[in-house]
């Protein structure tokens, strides 16, 4: 591990891996890479995308999920609410017969 500070002037890559494999093929004036490299980093991209994909799928799901508990808890609260208006009821109708 190097202690050297990096120059924070210098622009960082954001291709470093491409930056590191590439080179000029003969007397050409162009850098190129390799082509099992180039497949690499393909498959990479469609693994991380893959990944990305499940995710917002699972994300959907949860979202479902998270809704249809907040219905049920709406519901439980009706009823609990109903619940109560019953009891009330049955309180007042037993005192009008002990009466």
């Amino acid at each position: 591990m190097s202690d050297h500070i990096p120059d924070l002037t210098k622009m960082i890559s954001d291709t470093p891996r491409t930056d590191a494999e590439e080179f000029f093929p003969c007397e050409s004036k162009y850098k190129v890479c390799e082509a099992s490299f180039t497949r690499h980093l393909e498959r990479s991209l469609n693994a991380a995308n893959d990944m990305i994909r499940r995710q917002q799928l699972l994300n959907a799901r949860i979202k479902k999920l998270e809704d249809g508990i907040v219905l049920q808890m709406q519901r439980i609260h009706q009823l609990e609410a109903e619940n109560d208006a019953l009891r009330a009821d049955l309180l007042l109708w037993n005192e009008k017969e002990v009466k």
